[in-house]
This record gives C-alpha cells, sequence and structure tokens, in this order.
C-alpha cells in the first residue's frame, strides 16, 4: 500500500513540474510600471501598422535571409534569471537566418508540398485564429517536430540558442534590439496598446529589428530553436559553438510574443516547453551554416 502511495505522489509531482512552463506562458509575469500607467512617457504608445484586412488578396513578403558573419558576442546577462548566468563572450562561426518569422503562407506552401499536418489548434481552442491567418502573420499552432520539419524542406535547420540570440543581440550584448532601455510599443507585446490584438504581418514593428537587420525578436511570438534546455547550459557550455544539451524534456524557446507582458521581455530571457506542445503564441523561423546561397539557392528555385 504504501509502495503504491509513493508511486501516485511522484507521477502528481511529475505532472504539476511538467506543467509549470505552460502556466509561465498562460500567466506571464508581474506587471512593469510600463502597464500600470497610460503613458509614462509622453510618448505614443501606438505605432500605425498595415491594415490587417483578412479578407483581402494580400502580397507575400519576400523570404530572405541575413547572414551573420563570425565573431564573438556577449551573451547571458547576470541581472536575469538564474539560467541567463553567466554572462561572457561567445564566438560563433558564420551563419545565416531568416529575416523574418516563417509566415502562414509559406508554411501553408510546405504543407501543401510534403502532406504535413497543417498548422491549427482543436476548434475548441481556436478563439483567435480567425485574425491569425494572413499570409505574412506568422505560422503559430506548430510543434518543435514541425518547425523542424519545415526547415528541413527548405534546406534549412533550426538556428541554435546561442545563434538566435547572437542575431537578435548583436556583439554589442544590448538587452532589447533597439538599445538597453526598454520602451513600450516598440514590439509586438501584451504591454500598451501598440496597434496589434493578435500577431502582426512579420517586420511591422521597426524598432524591434536588431542590429543585423533580423525582424521581431522582442516580440510577435515566441520561436523554437534547436537546443534541449538545459537550466546550467549558459555556465556549462564551451566558449566557442556551444551545441545543444544531448537530450532533455524541455526544448527552448526564445523571444516575448503578442501576449507578453511583466519584466521578463529582454532579449536574454529563456523560455522552455515540451516539443509537442503547440500554442498561438508560438512560432519559428530557420537558419544554415555559413551563407545562403549557391547549390540552395538553386535547390530552392526548383521547388517554386
Amino acid at each position: 500500500m504504501l509502495e503504491t502511495r509513493f508511486k501516485v505522489a511522484i507521477l502528481i509531482a511529475v505532472a504539476v513540474f511538467a506543467g509549470l512552463p505552460i502556466m509561465g506562458i498562460l500567466r506571464g509575469t508581474s506587471l512593469t510600471p510600463f502597464e500600470k500607467v497610460e503613458n509614462p512617457s509622453g510618448r505614443s504608445l501606438t505605432q500605425s501598422l498595415p491594415s490587417q484586412d483578412l479578407g483581402r488578396e494580400e502580397t507575400p513578403i519576400n523570404e530572405e535571409m541575413v547572414y551573420i558573419p563570425p565573431g564573438p558576442f556577449i551573451r547571458g546577462y547576470d541581472q536575469g534569471g538564474f539560467d541567463e548566468a553567466p554572462q561572457r563572450e561567445i564566438f560563433l562561426d558564420g551563419f545565416s537566418i531568416d529575416r523574418y518569422e516563417v509566415t502562414n503562407h509559406q508554411y501553408e506552401a510546405f504543407v501543401a508540398a510534403s502532406g504535413h499536418r497543417k498548422a491549427g489548434p482543436p476548434s475548441r481552442y481556436a478563439k483567435n485564429m480567425a485574425r491569425m491567418r494572413s499570409a505574412n502573420q506568422p505560422v503559430v499552432y506548430v510543434s518543435h517536430d514541425d518547425a523542424q520539419a519545415y526547415c528541413a524542406w527548405k534546406n534549412k535547420r533550426l538556428p541554435s540558442e546561442a545563434e538566435w540570440e547572437k542575431a537578435m543581440r548583436g556583439p554589442d550584448g544590448r538587452l532589447w534590439p533597439w538599445g538597453n532601455e526598454e520602451r513600450p510599443g516598440s514590439a509586438n507585446w501584451a504591454r500598451v496598446q501598440d496597434g496589434a490584438e493578435v500577431t502582426a504581418p512579420a517586420g511591422s514593428f521597426q524598432d524591434d529589428r536588431s542590429p543585423y537587420g533580423v525582424m521581431d525578436g522582442a516580440g510577435n511570438v515566441m520561436e523554437w530553436v534547436a537546443d534541449w534546455y538545459l537550466e546550467t547550459a549558459y555556465r556549462d557550455s564551451p566558449e566557442k559553438n556551444p551545441p545543444s544539451p544531448e537530450y532533455g524534456m524541455f526544448r527552448v524557446l526564445r523571444g516575448g510574443s503578442y501576449t507578453t507582458t511583466g519584466g521578463d521581455v529582454r532579449l536574454t530571457s529563456r523560455n522552455k516547453m515540451v516539443p509537442d506542445f503547440r500554442d498561438e503564441t508560438i512560432g519559428f523561423r530557420c537558419a544554415v551554416s555559413g551563407k545562403w546561397g549557391g547549390d540552395q539557392n538553386r535547390k530552392e528555385a526548383e521547388k517554386s
């Protein structure tokens, strides 16, 4: 009898800990001063965004990749969460990363060509999806495996966690794409009236542009990256081209989403989720090692 009770207790504990990341994403964090007052800075907090009339035809944005040259960058943040430390210099080889998050138009082409399952939730969870299906909004409700499958179809891969952070922060270790001071309304968050109730078309928030020109790292949707989550990864990994941990329970999510609130919206924040989880706040982008061109471009042309 005692052994049975012990097993039940262990199962309950595992279920609770596995559900913590989901509860964190749904709950958000505590409000900041930007969210407690209507306009703390006196400047306009609302951006003028492109019309999201989902009943009209929309010209798909061009697919672009940005080359991130080899060299060092500052990873981590000592004043952040325990899993963001230590802050130190990391060297990465050159790589290319999508300028924009993968869009509905791009993902639908993949589904049509490959027969892969569509992006989407059970109907009872789809309250916002009718407003999130325009061609240039980021695709959501994709699992880590879905994201990997799309990138492989494009002859690409998911970026490593280190690659994502360098592409968004630049080499100088800034906390937001625009610098080291938070600006309400500069990314698609749930913090102020920024002109977007749900996801915005990729690239709509011009302030949310990294020093390399990569868009929407701070807001719009959280993004799957390749790595397994390890709380001590920043402490234990090598200083050159840090690899993913070999295994884990969770995959890493980086960046903020249109539902993000509270203080943990800087680019150094790390999130985690079970790989098969799908949600309207989660999307992705792809990367390749080295420069994107040559034979890779030829293969893409053959698909179009």
